[in-house]
């Protein structure tokens, strides 16, 4: 059963398929996600909650992006992770709150994985085994003595099979659809709880 078409859920569709759809694109084809497309829709994300769903969704909101930007943050801080794959699901997440957040974290990894799966399949039948190894892995060709290099981040960003973006799309894409008809995805019940216990 689907939910009665809102502005408010209008507008959530819209913004974030127009959202996922640019970073994707820009993913592929730059290999970066720029700071002109993830921090104006983290403060739309601010404004959308406050307008349509008031504290509730502020705090959603927030919650959500602890989750998606806390989260990816860390990977970042140990080397496991892109700048631009961080700020990504910062925006995403204000919209999105914790438990969708937490749903496409979960699908995006999954959809990474089979996506890495079938690049590398088609490079070694299209390219061979050894380009695909020299394309994809960090080993390098070395001379005999001569030490290997630390790769530069536009290196590192080169050598990976497909960008986090495309992934992020997709799990978003398919958690919403999952879950629209219960839409809102606010915690009011939760968040009025907590603020009762704090009272």
């Amino acid at each position: 059963m689907l939910p009665e078409f809102t502005i408010g859920l209008v507008v959530f569709l819209i913004g974030v398929g127009a959202y996922t759809v640019t970073a994707a694109i820009s993913d592929i084809r730059i290999k970066k996600i720029p700071n002109k497309l993830t921090l104006p829709f983290f403060g739309a994300g601010i404004v959308y909650q406050l307008v349509f769903h008031g504290l509730a969704g502020l705090g959603e909101g927030a919650l959500g992006f602890v989750a998606g930007f806390g989260l990816l943050f860390l990977l970042w801080m140990i080397g496991s992770g892109g700048g631009g794959d961080v700020k990504l699901m910062g925006g995403l997440s204000m919209w999105l709150g914790w438990k969708l957040t937490i749903m496409v974290l979960i699908g995006s990894v999954a959809f990474a994985a089979v996506g890495t799966f079938w690049v590398i399949v088609y490079s070694m039948f299209s390219r061979g085994v050894y380009d695909t190894k020299d394309k994809y892995l960090a080993t390098g060709k070395l001379k005999k003595g001569e030490k290997p290099k630390k790769e530069t981040l536009e290196q590192k960003q080169h050598r990976r099979p497909m960008g986090y973006a495309v992934p992020v799309a997709l799990a978003t894409w398919a958690v919403v659809a999952w879950q629209l008809p219960h839409f809102p995805w606010i915690g009011e019940k939760v968040l009025a709880g907590l603020l009762q216990a704090g009272g």
